[in-house]
């Protein structure tokens, strides 16, 4: 059985804070799957690098009102997924080489790991016994594939494989109606494949705020084939044709099955009532303020164990076990009071705080002002008639409490509204104690606060 003072079960933000800090520890990096996590590999960056050609084929198609007669003659779409992964690969393979044999107070264990008892680990693969003082765990998650499709035993892709697909179909269908099934909406329907969302929820986007939702699925319905409210009680076909049969008689044909349901920790494959780890009803391992699990010594981060599946939130999470690693005499708390998130589909979207609902429930007396687009001088230009800022503000404070923007640079856009948040800024004080430049988009903010009445 071999020893170690650290083990790091996940490649992904857990390997990034493995840095010089910790050169005096013997370290375990575990990986069973692809070096670098799910950001890298099959997350956030490959697709916002099949999001940004998505959105330049868009912007081409609608380019006749502004005067500029375009068109995209051919989407090559084997070009484009070999430019993403001929640079993301090697960055993954060279990730795995330099821990593997530059790094020599770490030792990579390529397996699966479970535990077999309190910070004790057995790694499939090289059939090794591992203990530590201390272990954090960093193992991610994985799509969640209805039963419906897994034994029906059609072929389908989840986000993790759809990227790599040989060609193009001609039709897609999308199971799902979050922001994973919004995206690749919008990426394969740029590249001119026919797409049919399929939706157990009504409408899409459903944990966004209410204005955004709406929005957004009378937009999808217009781009879409859109079925929501709607489960497929049987999925049959082979690999040339594909088809849902949902409640009610509607039957929804493709040539390529997509399944975007959502993704679940991975805490689940641990063994981790061995260890006496905890996890919730929804599979995350349980943790603290501190990223601590109630097992002395045991930390976790990341998807695997928090609320929020979000690449700056796992690397937020990895920061703060990484210093509480190296001072566990002054540790330092999570800090998810304001976590940002976007949905890069079209058009964008982003969102921080409260949503309009959370409000109401909270029993909040607060203001609301939705600001368009197109009545900002850069909007107005852009001839933008759907994007929107909505902020949320509590009455008499002036605290900002939520904000919710669609449409162009949304995530670009939303910043400053982070940034107000938080650090205190009320409403008044962010929008008139700066300049705005005219006739920049952020005006959109700007007018949104001074919307508000507080």
């Amino acid at each position: 059985m071999r020893h170690h003072d650290l083990i790091v079960i996940g490649s992904g933000s857990g390997n990034s804070f493995l840095d010089a800090r910790f050169d005096n520890l013997d370290v375990a990096l575990v990986e069973h799957g692809t070096f670098g996590g799910t950001c890298l590999n099959v997350g956030c960056i490959p697709t916002k690098m099949f999001v940004h050609p998505a959105d330049i084929a868009r912007a081409v198609r609608r380019a006749g009102h502004l005067g500029i007669d375009a068109s995209v003659d051919k989407v090559r779409w084997s070009d484009i997924r070999d430019r993403v992964f001929g640079r993301i690969d090697p960055i993954s393979s060279a990730g795995r080489d330099y821990r593997a044999h530059r790094c020599r107070n770490i030792t990579l264990y390529e397996g699966h790991a479970r535990f077999t008892g309190p910070k004790e680990l057995h790694v499939d693969g090289p059939d090794v016994a591992l203990t530590a003082d201390r272990i954090v765990l960093a193992a991610g998650s994985r799509p969640i594939v209805p039963a419906v499709v897994t034994e029906s035993g059609v072929p389908f892709h989840t986000s993790d494989t759809v990227m790599r697909l040989e060609t193009l179909p001609e039709r897609l269908i999308i199971l799902g109606a979050g922001y994973i099934a919004a995206e690749f909406a919008h990426v394969f329907s740029a590249f001119g494949c026919a797409v049919s969302v399929v939706g157990r929820s009504s409408p899409m986007l459903r944990d966004q705020d209410e204005t955004v939702s709406e929005r957004f699925t009378a937009l999808a319905r217009d781009r879409w084939d859109v079925h929501l409210g709607a489960e497929p009680v049987r999925v049959r076909g082979d690999a040339c044709q594909i088809v849902l049969d949902l409640a009610g008689g509607t039957c929804v044909r493709g040539d390529v099955l997509l399944v975007a349901t959502g993704r679940r920790p991975n805490g689940d494959g641990l063994d981790l009532p061995a260890a006496g780890i905890p996890t919730r009803r929804d599979g995350r391992i349980v943790v603290d303020e501190f990223q601590r699990t109630p097992v002395d010594g045991v930390f976790a981060l990341g998807d695997a164990s928090s609320p929020y599946q979000l690449k700056h939130v796992a690397n937020h999470e990895s920061r703060v076990v990484a210093h509480n690693l190296l001072h566990p005499d002054e540790l330092q708390r999570t800090d998810h009071r304001f976590v940002p998130a976007a949905v890069f589909t079209d058009p964008q979207i982003a969102a921080v705080g409260r949503t309009e609902q959370e409000c109401r429930d909270a029993g909040l007396d607060y203001a609301v002002h939705v600001q368009a687009y197109g009545d900002v001088a850069y909007g107005w230009a852009m001839e933008d008639d759907t994007g929107f800022c909505k902020v949320l503000a509590e009455r008499g404070t002036g605290r900002l409490l939520g904000a919710h923007i669609m449409g162009p640079d949304a995530s670009v856009v939303i910043q400053p509204l982070i940034q107000a948040m938080s650090f205190g800024l009320t409403a008044n004080d962010m929008a008139c104690g700066q300049y705005w430049i005219h006739p920049a988009l952020p005006e959109l903010v700007e007018n949104a606060l001074l919307g508000l009445r507080l």
